[in-house]
């Protein structure tokens, strides 16, 4: 079975410190965010202790807030 491959079925990641980075936060706020389930927050892939989030789900994540907010 062959499968077709595009641009829109590739999933970036980010790591933890790239996450702080995008929304101008601390390690220890990330942290406190992953532990708040009212916040709701995407939770990361673990890989060898190093935390990597999808970008969709943070985008969406995002979204959510957004509407949540208007």
């Amino acid at each position: 079975m062959k499968r077709e491959h595009s641009e829109d079925a590739r999933v970036e990641f980010l790591t933890g410190p790239q996450v702080a980075e995008r929304y101008q936060i601390s390690g220890m706020t990330l942290y406190r965010w992953l532990r708040d389930p009212k916040l709701a927050f995407p939770k990361p892939m673990v890989v060898n202790r190093r935390k990597f989030f999808k970008e969709n789900e943070l985008t969406a994540w995002e979204r959510d807030r957004a509407k949540g907010a208007a």
